[in-house]
């Protein structure tokens, strides 16, 4: 509005506040009659347990202030023109995405491809294998439209500094395609896997709309390079010829890193994170976090986790789905993996985090892992798993028998959809990654209530990639012009935003440079 000023405030509300209760608060605090609002900001404040309250961060718009006027928030510009120059995109995840999205309003011809199916097909196959059905190489919860992240919930979270305008642009585009507005505000945002089912589908419509092109069920088997500079993609249906080639193959493309490690990519290795699933009834972790069985206009608590072991291994809690379940995440056919979802209204009667260890290979097995001895190592892990009962039923233990060196007899109800057994998870890991594993779920026992009675589920092992790509400051691998590799399969992302913002940036990279 012209004219008009702004002031930003902080307010505490209960956590069921009306927006009368707001309004009222803000027109108390601020003497004002006439003006709009936003939130900025909004955080659950718990540090006083039993009482729990939201922070909210409001701007206020009103002709009736005085002084500086709102001229409304930066945002990312994408500099358009038309260009005859061709760019492919290998992989439909976060980074994928929406590096094509940058790529294709910045005036360039864009075509995405993706081994897998578009979501709906996806999600019935899964549907399927969830009640007995086959499992699906190329659909299944790690592979197809929307990459490992259509189903994890759409946590929203980043630690990365510096990517506001890129954050806000990716987030911006969710609730242009049906995301919940609120994604934009809350401390810890996240979509639903119910809800990414109906927007990821929705931005890839835009995206075509925008001249885009999609192909899926469709797997890049090999490229080169041409004489002219430009890159031939060799696919199982069809090859293309482009100036531009983009991978985004995500944490669990390994015959993806194979193919292009042949090809000359050079693959370093890289820390990464080891460990198990672990579940607690959601009122658990309520009562602990809130000191109640439920809070009223809060759907379900959350944890967050850390340790340092004494061997030096940093234990810690992961991708934290309260109200969620635990599901059969393997990305081939003969391994097993677990990961943890939730929809949107977090209503599930369980809580359920990834608990992982920290590693350095090298430093683990005691000897130079390379490329493919560390992509083996995992891989022979997997399958390790899966063999333990030659199916996708998972290994389980409660927490305390696990620190006790028993295993266990009674096993608690849980989430997993496809049946557990006892195990000792001792003869899973190395010893160093054992022992730090004990000793970090004794310390979060210390820190929770309660939490050495959850269940461990399965193996998880695809928090990160185990290698990272070699590339510049412009996100090309080295020895190559026009080949990238972005998002967690390049090795420098993890998790739905700074994967996505990895793909921004290399669009505008692109876009600027090129």
């Amino acid at each position: 509005m012209e004219n008009t000023g702004y002031k930003e405030i902080e307010l505490k509300l209960p956590t069921d506040y009306s927006e009368h209760d707001l309004k009222k608060k803000i027109e108390k605090q601020l003497h004002v009659g006439k003006f709009s609002y936003e939130i900025l900001k909004k955080s659950l404040d718990a540090r006083f347990k039993p009482s729990v309250f939201w922070l909210l961060k409001i701007r206020v718009l009103s002709k009736e202030f005085k002084g500086s006027t709102f001229s409304g928030d930066p945002h990312l510009e994408i500099p358009y023109q038309k260009r005859n120059k061709n760019v492919v995109v290998v992989g439909s995840g976060p980074a994928g995405f929406f590096a094509a999205f940058v790529l294709v309003k910045a005036g360039f011809g864009v075509t995405l491809i993706e081994k897998g199916p578009q979501v709906n097909r996806r999600f019935k196959d899964i549907v399927e294998f969830e009640h007995g059905g086959a499992f699906k190489n190329s659909s299944n919860y790690c592979h197809g439209e929307g990459g490992a992240g259509t189903f994890s919930d759409g946590k929203l979270t980043s630690r990365t500094k510096n990517i506001v305008l890129e954050k806000n642009f990716v987030f911006d585009s969710f609730v242009n395609a049906g995301a919940p507005e609120e994604i934009k505000y809350l401390a810890m945002p996240h979509i639903g896997s119910d809800n990414l089912r109906f927007v990821i589908p929705n931005l890839r419509k835009k995206f075509e709309s925008l001249g885009g092109k999609s192909f899926f069920d469709t797997k890049v088997t090999d490229l080169k390079i041409l004489k002219n500079g430009q890159v031939e993609v060799n696919t199982e249906s069809q090859d293309l010829v482009c100036d531009y080639l983009v991978f985004a193959p995500g944490h669990s493309s390994y015959d993806t890193y194979r193919m292009l490690h042949k090809r000359g990519v050079i693959f370093r290795n890289k820390p990464f994170a080891i460990g198990v699933r672990v579940e607690h009834p959601q009122e658990l972790i309520n009562r602990t976090q809130w000191f109640s069985p439920k809070l009223p206009g809060v759907k379900a608590a959350e944890y967050k986790l850390t340790y340092q072991a004494s061997n030096s291994l940093p234990v810690y809690s992961f991708c934290m789905c309260p109200g969620g379940k635990v599901v059969p995440s393997a990305a081939e056919a003969g391994q097993s993996i677990v990961n943890g979802v939730s929809d949107y209204s977090r209503n599930s009667p369980f809580a359920n985090s990834a608990n992982v260890v920290g590693v350095d290979l090298n430093k683990v097995l005691k000897m130079e892992a390379g490329f493919e001895e560390s992509l083996q190592w995992v891989e022979n892990l997997e399958q390790k798993v899966f063999n333990l009962d030659h199916s996708f039923r998972i290994p389980t233990c409660t927490i305390q028998d696990f620190i006790d060196g028993k295993t266990s007899s009674l096993i608690p109800e849980n989430s997993y959809p496809l049946g557990v057994f006892p195990y000792d998870f001792s003869q899973l890991f190395p010893a160093e990654i054992i022992v730090a594993l004990k000793e970090g779920f004794l310390d979060f026992s210390r820190k929770i209530r309660g939490y050495e009675t959850g269940v461990m589920l399965g193996l998880e092992s695809k928090t990160s990639s185990p290698v990272q790509v070699v590339r510049d400051e412009h996100r090309r691998c080295e020895g190559f012009e026009n080949i990238f590799i972005i998002g967690e399969g390049g090795g420098y992302a993890g998790g739905i935003v700074s994967s996505a913002v990895d793909g921004v940036k290399l669009g505008m990279d692109i876009a600027n440079i090129h």
